[in-house]
């Protein structure tokens, strides 16, 4: 069981039967009545984000989510295919489970399924993904200091806003979290 002052940021608890990650962190001290800790949590089933206030009694119960490595292999449409690096099980998962992980899946590449009581919830990327641009619009002459943005469309078929500098070809790196544009592999 945690106490309220050991929730940090990533710590993973359940509520009512559901696993909930910490996603804001905030703790209050009040004089002689103890402490009360502010955190927003992320429904890692649902992926809706909800405000919860604990008081410096208040037990709370650890998830069991554990992490698997899966290789992604395909997807048809509507189902994404899967394989265990062990056992080289394949398996398919529905699109809602996958998400917006989508805009990042490459074949072949291997990411971690978070299951909880035996289901897979989420598909885990990685904070930064390296990704090759497919097509962006070539930079007019003079437009390519950085402060200059223009669309990218990334082998994974995702668009990112770039700077102009970047072109067809390039590796950047995107954050998986914002699916913003962070950096151009050097």
């Amino acid at each position: 069981m945690y106490g309220p002052t050991d929730l940090k940021k990533g710590t993973l608890i359940q509520l009512d039967g559901a696993p909930y990650k910490v996603v804001d962190y905030a703790q209050k001290v009040m004089g002689r009545g103890g402490s009360i800790v502010n955190v927003r949590l992320k429904n890692l089933i649902t992926g809706s984000l909800t405000p919860k206030t604990f008081k410096g009694q208040d037990k709370i119960e650890p998830a069991e989510v554990i992490s698997k490595p899966a290789q992604y292999l395909y997807d048809d449409g509507s189902d994404f295919y899967f394989m265990d690096p062990k056992t080289f099980e394949q398996f398919q998962l529905p699109a809602n489970i996958v998400d917006t992980a989508v805009n990042y899946l490459k074949e072949g590449m291997t990411v971690n399924l978070q299951l909880f009581n035996g289901n897979t919830i989420n598909i885990e990327l990685p904070k930064n993904l390296y990704l090759e641009v497919t097509y962006t619009e070539t930079a007019v002459k003079g437009d390519t200091s950085s402060s200059v943005q223009k669309d990218a469309t990334l082998e994974t078929g995702m668009v990112v806003r770039v700077p102009a500098f970047i072109k067809q070809g390039d590796i950047v790196s995107v954050d998986t979290e914002t699916g913003t544009y962070r950096e151009r592999k050097k």
